[in-house]
């Protein structure tokens, strides 16, 4: 899965100083057929990046310059950025169906008995249980089967000097998150061109874009680096240490069971917040939606969370909570946050 999209927000009010990173000029962009080994070194407007990156960010420019020399554009990761056709159809039995399954469920159950003294040690702190940080890890990489196999560096460079058309132009994103990657590498020793992750430019175990990394990772196994590709000590305590700096709130619900109001517009007002906690219990009910007992006597906000099931099946309802949405900051989606919660809750049943 990609978590770019909370960083995208910060990228959005990036410093004044990285302000002449987002003027590069757009090129045209490349056909599907270009060479998949073009090297970026070829392009002057790339260079010139380098030299701004290096300035704003106090890196040695012929350092910057060799590596985005060496970055390459892949046609693939072009591909794999675009939006579904539009017309497709959100369908969540399907996409649910993706995550919890029984492959997925054993390999849980395994990671989970392998590390539960570093998931209850990452509850006691951060207040995350076990079930939605291996619930993430689960979803995002098959607990570390499937963590990528692009260069880091090529995906963000594609992606922030060829962004592909038809959809809403992101380079400006990518162009920082080229910035934030040498920066971590730099930091970390590590050589930028080593570094292999999803077509976005995620990378290890809990699939952190390179500016999450260097905010919320941490060195939760204290041996003086953080490695979220093989500790998984690191992975589970940035996860809960993500969660938990996005409001995460110890020991409360994710969500409840509810059946939504019959009337239309009454269901139109609760569902224009989206996943955004914004009605009391009471609200929803002045609304016709009918809660669960537990819910009726919570006090804390809630949303109306609608799971369509593609085009010949009601939707699904539940009322999200703060920790539902603190989920939906790891991936814009009510239905990775379902997936999440659905898959760690399972785990944790067998688990019983």
């Amino acid at each position: 899965m990609d978590q770019f999209r909370r960083a995208l927000l910060a990228a959005a009010v990036a410093s004044p100083a990285l302000g002449a990173l987002a003027r590069v000029r757009k090129k045209k962009v490349r056909a599907d057929d270009a060479p998949e080994a073009f090297i970026y070194g070829a392009r002057d407007d790339v260079m010139r990046f380098a030299d701004e990156l290096a300035a704003a960010r106090g890196l040695d420019a012929a350092w910057v310059r060799e590596q985005l020399a060496q970055a390459r554009y892949q046609p693939q990761v072009a591909k794999l950025i675009m939006p579904p056709p539009p017309g497709t159809a959100k369908n969540w039995a399907a996409y649910r169906a993706r995550f919890v399954e029984p492959k997925r469920l054993r390999a849980g159950l395994a990671f989970w008995a392998a590390n539960e003294a570093w998931l209850t040690l990452a509850q006691d702190r951060f207040g995350v249980p076990p079930f939605a940080v291996i619930g993430i890890i689960g979803v995002e990489t098959f607990f570390g089967q499937q963590m990528g196999r692009f260069r880091v560096i090529d995906a963000l460079a594609t992606l922030a000097f060829d962004f592909p058309p038809g959809r809403k132009d992101r380079s400006a994103f990518f162009r920082d998150e080229l910035g934030e990657l040498l920066a971590l590498a730099q930091r970390a020793s590590v050589d930028p061109l080593s570094l292999l992750g999803s077509y976005a430019g995620a990378m290890g175990m809990p699939q952190f874009m390179p500016s999450s990394h260097n905010k919320y990772a941490i060195d939760f196994d204290g041996d003086g680096h953080i490695d979220l590709h093989a500790s998984t000590a690191d992975v589970i305590g940035s996860v809960a240490h993500y969660l938990a700096e996005f409001g995460w709130q110890r020991e409360r619900p994710t969500h409840f069971e509810v059946a939504a109001p019959v009337e239309v517009a009454d269901r139109a007002a609760l569902l224009v917040p989206d996943i955004v906690p914004s009605f009391t219990p009471a609200q929803f009910a002045e609304h016709g939606a009918k809660l669960e007992e537990a819910a009726q006597a919570y006090d804390g906000l809630l949303a109306l969370i609608e799971l369509q099931n593609g085009d010949n099946a009601a939707a699904s309802y539940v009322a999200g909570t703060m920790n539902f949405y603190a989920i939906t900051r790891y991936n814009w989606s009510a239905y990775y946050a379902m997936a999440v919660i659905e898959l760690g809750r399972a785990i944790e049943r067998v688990r019983a």
